[in-house]
């Protein structure tokens, strides 16, 4: 079996045609590490629920090597890619084909990752089947994703996601249906003008700490350049784009 070396730089293949990570995992995973900070031992399992590129798994798995990376997709070409840039940056990973709705797991998590699929369903729609998959959420309704995902927690497990800030309300109302409790939560605009687009969410099973509202993140300046948090976050993110032929 062939050996790869891990590098800084996160190189991520990408379909020619069909779905592209966006900045929303970067700031995604700012937050995540952000909310770690004070965990001094940062180990166990990690799974990323819709890998897609696999970009934020191994971005998290990255920073942090004493986590196990399992990533789950439903989407064929996507598999190939999450595995395809798995190998390339030298970061071992567990793929879990099917979706997660489906998947009976072996283990229980630590961590629970993910940029999920978040628009409505009553939304005009991609015809693009790949697309439709990877953005609406008519394949992995919220009040699902949040119960699937604290079944499959341990005692004490931390859950990471960013959604549509708009639903807001809908992912409070899911998420006190189960064990979890939220921790914190921080929302990004496009700029201080703009209402927020996302919501980053930081659950914790089992927790009964007061929920922290972070500071906002804003991406742009006035003048439409980005701002220097957001060019640091892209800094420390450090991935480059491969764009390649795969059958979606």
């Amino acid at each position: 079996m062939q050996t790869y070396t891990k590098s800084k730089t996160l190189n991520l293949y990408q379909p020619q045609n069909g779905y592209c990570y966006n900045s929303d995992t970067h700031f995604l995973y700012n937050f995540i590490c952000k909310n770690l900070e004070k965990f001094k031992n940062i180990k166990g399992e990690l799974l990323d629920i819709g890998s897609g590129s696999g970009i934020l798994g191994l971005l998290v798995a990255r920073e942090y090597e004493k986590l196990n990376l399992n990533q789950c997709e439903i989407q064929k070409s996507f598999q190939f890619l999450t595995q395809k840039n798995s190998e390339v940056n030298g970061i071992k990973n567990r793929l879990h084909k099917g979706s997660i709705l489906d998947y009976t797991f072996d283990v229980q998590f630590d961590y629970v990752v993910s940029n999920p699929p978040f628009y409505h369903g009553d939304v005009i729609k991609s015809e693009n089947e790949s697309l439709k998959i990877a953005r609406y959420n008519d394949s992995m309704p919220l009040e699902q994703f949040i119960f699937k995902t604290s079944k499959i927690l341990k005692s004490g497990g931390k859950f990471f996601f960013c959604y549509d800030a708009k639903q807001l309300d809908k992912i409070i109302e899911n998420i006190n249906k189960t064990k979890l409790n939220i921790e914190a939560i921080q929302f990004l605009h496009p700029n201080a003008t703009k209402d927020a687009s996302l919501v980053m969410v930081y659950a914790r099973v089992g927790s009964k700490s007061q929920m922290k509202i972070l500071s906002p993140m804003i991406m742009f300046e006035k003048n439409g350049d980005f701002k220097k948090e957001t060019n640091d976050i892209y800094d420390k993110c450090s991935t480059h784009s491969i764009k390649c032929e795969v059958e979606i």
